[in-house]
C-alpha cells in the first residue's frame, strides 16, 4: 500500500524595510503569510535561513472563508523569531507585518489586531499631515506616503540599576563614558551616555556585551538640538543573534518613559543610529501605560518559500 503525505502548501513572504520610507534603510524583516499550521522547528530554520533580525509569522483569526468575522476588526496571530530564538515582542516586525497586510489588498480596514505572546496589540493607518498637505498621493506599488503605521505596544518602564559591573559595560563599549544605567522590566540594560553623538561615535565589543547583564543593552543620549530628534540610541542583543539591531521598536518602549519624563513632554522624535538608521515618532500614553509607535515601511522583496 502506497501512503501519500499531503504537500504543504508553499508560503507567500514579503521583505520589508520597517521604520523609513527609503529601500535599504531602517530594519529588514521577512513577513510570512500562513495559510495552514506550521510546527515551531520549521518557522526557526525557515527564520534562520532568511538570516534577518527578524521573520515573523501571520495567521488569519476572523474574516476568512471558513472562518465569518465576529468584528469588524480583522485579526490576525502574530509571532517572531530572530535566527536563534523566538522573542515576546518585536516592533519594527509588526510594523513590517501591517505594512504587508495594508498595502496587499489582504484586508480591508484602517485598524489591524495581532494575537501575540505580548497580548493583542494594534497598528492604525493614521495621516502624515506633512505628505497629505503637500499634495502627496498614493499609487500601487509604492510605500504609503500619505499615512504612518501606529503601533500601540505596552511601555516597558525603567528603575535605576545599581551594580558593581558599570566599569566592565563601559569597556563593553568601547569605553564610552556612562552617565546612568537602568533596568527594563523587560530585562535590557538601558545605558545613559552624555550625549547623542557619544551614542553614534561608540565602538561596541560585541563578545563584552554579550555577557552583560539582561537581554540586551540599549545605550542613548540626549540628540543635538539641530537634529530634528530628541533622543538617539542603539541597540545590541547578541544573546539572541543580533549584534546590533537597526532599528528597534521595543527597545523604544523602553526608551519613551525614561525620556519623556526627562524631556517633560509625551510626543518625542527618536533616531537609532544604526548603520542603516531609522526614525521613530513615539507618543506615550502613560495613564494607560502604553507606547504609540510611529513609522513607515517599503516592501523591497517578495517571494514563495517552497518547502
Amino acid at each position: 500500500m502506497i501512503i501519500l503525505s499531503m504537500a504543504k502548501k508553499p508560503v507567500k513572504y514579503y521583505l520589508v524595510d520597517a521604520f523609513t520610507d527609503s529601500a535599504f534603510k531602517g530594519n529588514p524583516a521577512a513577513v510570512c503569510l500562513l495559510e495552514e499550521d506550521r510546527d515551531d522547528q520549521w518557522m526557526q530554520a525557515l527564520a534562520a535561513e532568511f538570516n534577518l533580525s527578524e521573520t515573523c509569522y501571520l495567521t488569519r483569526l476572523n474574516g476568512s472563508d471558513h472562518s465569518p468575522s465576529l468584528t469588524s476588526t480583522p485579526r490576525f496571530s502574530l509571532r517572531w523569531f530572530t535566527p536563534v530564538a523566538e522573542v515576546e515582542l518585536c516592533g519594527h516586525a509588526t510594523l513590517a507585518a501591517a505594512y504587508t497586510l495594508f498595502m496587499s489588498g489582504l484586508i480591508d480596514s484602517d485598524v489591524i489586531e495581532f494575537s501575540t505572546l505580548s497580548g493583542i496589540l494594534t497598528a492604525s493607518k493614521v495621516v502624515d499631515h506633512v505628505k497629505a498637505a503637500n499634495g502627496s498621493h498614493l499609487k500601487n506599488g509604492e510605500a504609503q506616503d500619505n499615512y504612518f503605521i501606529e503601533l500601540n505596544f505596552p511601555a516597558d518602564p525603567s528603575s535605576e540599576f545599581n551594580s558593581a559591573e558599570v566599569s566592565f559595560i563601559s569597556n563593553a563599549l568601547g569605553g564610552a563614558p556612562v552617565v546612568e544605567i537602568m533596568r527594563t522590566v523587560a530585562d535590557n540594560l538601558l545605558v545613559v551616555l552624555p550625549s547623542g553623538k557619544t551614542v553614534a561615535d561608540l565602538l561596541p565589543q560585541f563578545d563584552a556585551i554579550e555577557k552583560c547583564p539582561g537581554t540586551g543593552v540599549i545605550v542613548t543620549g540626549v540628540a543635538p538640538p539641530e537634529s530634528g530628534f530628541d533622543f538617539i540610541s542603539r541597540f545590541f542583543c547578541p544573546k539572541f543573534g543580533i549584534s546590533e539591531d537597526a532599528v528597534t521598536g521595543s527597545a523604544h518602549c523602553g526608551l519613551a518613559p525614561y525620556w519623556c519624563k526627562k524631556l517633560g513632554k509625551c510626543d518625542v522624535v527618536a533616531y537609532q543610529a544604526s548603520p542603516r538608521g531609522g526614525t521613530l515618532n513615539i507618543r506615550l500614553d502613560e495613564k494607560n501605560q502604553r507606547v504609540l509607535l510611529r513609522g513607515k515601511a517599503v516592501t523591497v522583496m517578495e517571494g514563495t518559500v517552497l518547502v
